[in-house]
């Protein structure tokens, strides 16, 4: 199967360069329907949904493969190579934007810049280290997501998303957990929040913009800080967003600080 059929990749735009939007876990590529749109006046626009998510082939869904966030990452590489992706803009959120750190790693060129939304390259403390979540936090997480997938859902979005005011974007995101097959929703999110990404910061080559939410329970403000530290080329933006989909709640201010960030030469 061509990978653009098993990723269900939409194309659109009118620019020569590629820009490429990965949505988060989860979610689908419609979380970018704001934001994505916004680009293609300059871009070839690029939204896929990871395999498991979306309309992608869930036939496709390999429990090994996607056991860490390398087998995502080799996804986006491919799909890459596919399209002849060089010089491009990757768009990375939440757990999306570590694999565009293995992306540059993997296929250098490809990506020419970074912009990470809501990243965290690792959700559990680890002396130092404040990720937001204790090891027993996210043990009793992943147990909760384990024995009761609607329940997490609903529980958990309002949490993620933040933004009472907009109670229709909790719903929309409850809805989206609910629609993700159980098993594999419990696959990807322990491949998320057990991942550990920071040994692989410091060789990232490419500029990267950090779109960090002024308050964000998945990945706090520390962590934001904390990437900037260790991403040699990076730029800190702190959001007057909260939650952690800015893409939904707050897409203007996400577009413009992208477009800041990708219109910069």
């Amino acid at each position: 199967m061509s990978v653009v059929r098993r990723n269900n990749v939409k194309i659109a735009g009118k620019g020569a360069r590629a820009m490429l939007f990965a949505h988060g876990f989860g979610c689908d590529q419609n979380m970018w329907r704001y934001v994505a749109p916004q680009f293609e006046a300059d871009f070839r626009v690029l939204t896929f949904d990871h395999v498991g998510a979306g309309g992608s082939d869930l036939s496709a869904y390999d429990f090994d493969k996607y056991s860490t966030l390398e087998g995502y990452a080799s996804d986006i590489v491919e799909i890459g190579r596919e399209l002849g992706i060089e010089d491009g803009i990757f768009v990375g959120h939440s757990v999306s934007a570590m694999m565009g750190v293995l992306v540059s790693l993997k296929a250098p060129g490809m990506f020419s810049k970074l912009v990470l939304i809501g990243p965290s390259p690792r959700y559990i403390n680890d002396g130092d280290y404040h990720g937001g979540f204790s090891q027993e936090q996210v043990d009793e997480l992943l147990e909760f997501l384990d024995s009761n997938h609607m329940g997490w859902s609903q529980a958990m979005a309002p949490v993620i998303m933040g933004n009472p005011e907009q109670p229709a974007l909790s719903e929309e995101l409850t809805n989206s957990f609910c629609r993700t097959d159980p098993e594999i929703a419990k696959h990807f999110a322990r491949a998320t929040f057990t991942a550990d990404n920071r040994a692989d910061l410091d060789t990232v080559t490419v500029p990267s913009l950090i779109l960090q939410c002024s308050e964000d329970v998945i990945a706090p403000v520390s962590v934001g800080h904390y990437l900037h530290a260790k991403l040699p080329d990076s730029k800190l933006v702190l959001l007057k967003a909260t939650g952690h989909c800015p893409n939904l709640s707050h897409p203007q201010e996400t577009t413009e600080a992208i477009r800041s960030f990708v219109s910069a030469e």
